[in-house]
């Protein structure tokens, strides 16, 4: 915790609670943070469930690597490049890097559409990128429209910095949480009726966290607002190559294809309207590499994009490795129908898992998460009760799962989980501990004594024990990470 002494010299910019770090979304971090899983360490540790991280190919990139070393600068394959790469880099980006990015966006996308790689502004991954784009489009008290529920830290890169307002498009389990053009239509009022300038709506398609996609019916609905309005339509698509369960009423509409086929109709669709988000964090499965990019059908942008992209330019070391690894078209392909496969594997078996002890999740075709239904566990069908229930899962079932206040979601008992950021052996360990959950508090309400034996161990679960007791910490005691700088949260150690 800061002293009042320590935060008076710091800004009001740096000090303002816009970042959301002590939202229930980071409290799970730090119980993570404080006492992780580990199979023979800490069996009894919280299991990661809040992070949308794509894991399940890492061995594909990795081999990649190992067959191409001349992609790195690092090795003396490719120390001949060092200078060139090392050397000051226009911040426009190597035009290489936004080629093979430009090929990649168009192979994620079925190759329905072309993307030009003069419109490619890069940005430090999706945060940077939204931020960037944010900073272009609108002023401070300006405000963008999202529909929830919603990426909670859409707050933070789309508001903490930019003072831009967000203000939700509330949608509910009715209409599977898809947006409408009734639910649009009365936001925007409500917001212009109280003196708000509404500048754009922003979307994420695949959204994050339903894991569904936008058909096209309604995506050219909310092009045409946006039209009819006159204001920006950002369409955050970082999910698009995640769709693991394609088919004619499932299947991924980039708003590229939109654009293409009503640009002719002004109407109905102003190119000048219509930016892309885009990175290479959930698609490849590289977080850690930073690598954004703002795609933009207008001049005006582009141009202040790119200026603007000073202060978060993707290293040119990194560039350099990402434009070899993309312009191997073979490998694209392979690695698009891998991630594919491997995603809708994943996730059936995660489903059938939680559907064995009664737990639905909303259906789903893409992303790396399910959106999970425990309405029906609430003792209170209210937030409190939502937020009673999820300390019960992080502290003593002993999984960070984010829980739907955090996502804006206007109907308590939703919980979005993450399924491809961990191995096998690391999702069979998180099932068994919600069966046994599930079935101790039936077995609770019927006042019945349950002993479960467990299955025969395998060799990853030697000495595998669950333990649902809660990790107790000291006042004094201190966890630092990346994503979780804050040390306590009163909502984590809130006893029910």
């Amino acid at each position: 915790m800061e002293s009042a002494k320590g935060s008076c010299v710091l800004s009001k910019m740096a000090t303002n609670e816009r970042h959301g770090e002590n939202s229930p979304y980071f409290d799970g971090w730090k119980a993570y943070d404080a006492y992780p899983f580990h199979p023979t360490d800490r069996p009894d540790g919280v299991i990661q469930m809040g992070l949308a991280e794509n894991q399940l190919c890492v061995d594909l990139i990795r081999d990649w690597i190992e067959k191409n070393p001349q992609a790195s600068i690092c090795t003396p394959e490719g120390l001949h490049m060092f200078k060139d790469v090392a050397l000051f880099q226009d911040y426009h980006g190597l035009p290489r890097f936004r080629q093979a990015v430009a090929k990649f966006m168009e192979r994620g996308r079925g190759n329905k559409v072309r993307f030009d790689p003069e419109r490619i502004v890069m940005g430090g991954g999706a945060t940077g990128a939204n931020e960037l784009i944010t900073f272009c489009l609108a002023d401070e008290g300006d405000a963008f429209l999202v529909p929830s529920p919603y990426y909670p830290a859409f707050d933070r890169d789309l508001g903490w910095r930019t003072k831009v307002q967000i203000i939700p498009v509330h949608c509910n389990s009715s209409t599977n949480f898809q947006i409408t053009r009734p639910a649009l239509e009365t936001a925007y009022d409500q917001a212009t009726r109280t003196g708000s300038t509404v500048k754009g709506l922003v979307i994420a398609n695949p959204s994050n966290p339903l894991g569904t996609c936008l058909d096209r019916t309604t995506l050219e609905s909310l092009v045409a607002f946006a039209t009819e309005k006159r204001i920006h339509l950002v369409a955050d698509e970082i999910y698009a190559a995640t769709v693991f369960h394609p088919t004619t009423s499932t299947q991924f509409v980039s708003v590229a294809e939109v654009v293409r086929d009503n640009a002719a109709d002004p109407a109905r669709c102003d190119p000048d309207l219509i930016h892309i988000v885009y990175s290479l964090s959930k698609d490849m499965g590289l977080p850690g590499l930073r690598a954004g990019v703002v795609y933009s059908y207008n001049d005006a942008v582009v141009r202040c994009g790119r200026r603007m992209s000073s202060f978060g330019l993707v290293s040119s070391q990194t560039q350099h490795l990402l434009a070899a690894m993309l312009s191997d078209e073979d490998f694209v392909g392979r690695f698009l129908l891998e991630s594919s496969r491997r995603l809708g594997e994943r996730h059936g078996r995660f489903v059938t898992g939680l559907d064995r002890v009664g737990i639905r999740c909303l259906e789903s075709c893409a992303g790396l998460f399910v959106w999970m239904d425990l309405r029906h566990l609430l003792k209170e069908a209210s937030y409190e009760g939502e937020l009673a229930l999820w300390r019960v899962i992080v502290n003593e079932v002993k999984l960070n799962v984010s829980p739907g206040v955090s996502f804006h979601c206007v109907e308590p008992g939703w919980f979005r989980v993450c399924f491809a950021n961990m191995d096998e052996g690391t999702m069979e360990v998180a099932l068994q501990r919600i069966r046994a959950f599930i079935q101790g508090k039936a077995a609770a309400e019927n006042n019945v004594v349950v002993v479960m034996k467990p299955p025969g161990k395998k060799r990853w679960q030697k000495d595998l024990r669950l333990s649902f007791k809660t990790v107790r910490r000291s006042e004094e005691g201190h966890v630092s990470s990346p994503h979780s700088p804050m040390p306590r949260s009163p909502l984590l150690w809130a006893r029910n």
